[in-house]
């Protein structure tokens, strides 16, 4: 389906009312390859999932791409594991609940994150403790000459919140299936406080109770998307070197970390931000959450150059107080 002069205001969840000259959805890999061969995709293009790490400052001078290749299928399954294989085009949540439903172990964690199957593996999506690289088996890819290849996750230069796809030179690379190395065996990842504590009674630990103290804590935490505009973590969390992450830990006792086995330390970003003063507050209408300082929201009207004036007002006040620079996690386009 190819549509011209179109609204992205549904396809951000920002919520930010921009357009762009042509937006195309496709179903097939082989409708995919039809519109390279008949030179649809016009540039500048991109492709995107639900929008829902992005943020629009202007309208798309070009053509917009989204994926609705939605089957999922085992290829692959022994005593202990099962390969699955997504369409790229997968709400992401709803394949992690389907997983679930199998008894499929490794994805309980990564429940609620908004976006698809196929940003999952350009983002290296991770919460509580899980990161997606490690259930990942391969990445399936064409790109803008037809071309198609297939990645096995030891190509995929996966680091926190990285891949080789969000380099540069992959932009004309788009993801069309992700394989997944998930588990049969009881296993799960329970290290984080807030999940213990969400899973204290007489409850028996399950999939499916992980998966509704995972969803129970995000609804807290996070604001729905379709009520307050915004992309989730807006920040990364920042890597310390072990000289800076002893001062800090001296100079503030209380402060939370993770240290790696390297001495470097990940500082949280959101109470970097709260200590530098800035949750709850706002620039006209894009605020800082007032629950989660390291989510950025759109109170209502606010343009994508709004949302970027507040982010660099945070990070500087972040510079200001810590010396450390808090990366945007969020793609701005």
């Amino acid at each position: 389906m190819i549509q011209t002069d179109f609204s992205l205001l549904h396809h951000n969840t920002f919520g930010v009312d921009v357009k762009a000259n042509k937006f195309i959805e496709y179903s097939s890999v082989d409708e995919l390859s039809e519109l390279i061969v008949s030179q649809q995709i016009t540039t500048p293009f991109l492709h995107i999932g639900q929008g829902s790490n992005l943020l629009f400052t202007k309208d798309f001078a070009g053509t917009i791409l989204h994926s609705r290749i939605g089957k999922i299928e085992i290829v692959k399954e022994d005593i202990d594991s099962v390969w699955v294989r997504a369409g790229a085009g997968i709400d992401w949540d709803h394949f992690v609940g389907y997983c679930v439903d199998q008894n499929w172990y490794g994805l309980e964690n990564l429940s609620l994150i908004p976006g698809e199957v196929g940003a999952s593996a350009v983002q290296n999506i991770g919460a509580y403790g899980v990161e997606v690289k490690d259930l990942i088996s391969s990445v399936e890819t064409i790109n803008i000459f037809g071309e198609k290849k297939t990645y096995d996750v030891s190509e995929c230069m996966y680091s926190y919140r990285n891949s080789l796809f969000k380099q540069a030179s992959m932009k004309n690379v788009f993801v069309t299936h992700v394989v997944y190395k998930l588990s049969k065996k009881r296993e799960f990842t329970l290290n984080y406080a807030s999940l213990k504590d969400e899973l204290e009674g007489d409850q028996e630990v399950t999939l499916a109770t992980v998966r509704l103290a995972i969803i129970s804590i995000r609804k807290r935490k996070l604001p729905d998307p379709k009520v307050l505009g915004n992309a989730g973590s807006f920040f990364m969390n920042p890597v310390v070197s072990h000289i800076r992450f002893k001062e800090l830990s001296e100079e503030y006792p209380g402060m939370p970390y993770y240290e790696y086995p390297d001495g470097t330390a990940k500082i949280p970003a959101g109470w970097l931000i709260e200590q530098a003063g800035w949750k709850g507050k706002a620039i006209g209408a894009a605020a800082v959450y007032e629950n989660q300082a390291l989510v950025l929201v759109n109170k209502g009207g606010a343009t994508g150059n709004d949302i970027v004036h507040l982010s660099d007002a945070v990070r500087e006040a972040v510079r200001s107080k810590f010396n450390i620079d808090i990366k945007p996690e969020v793609n701005i386009i």
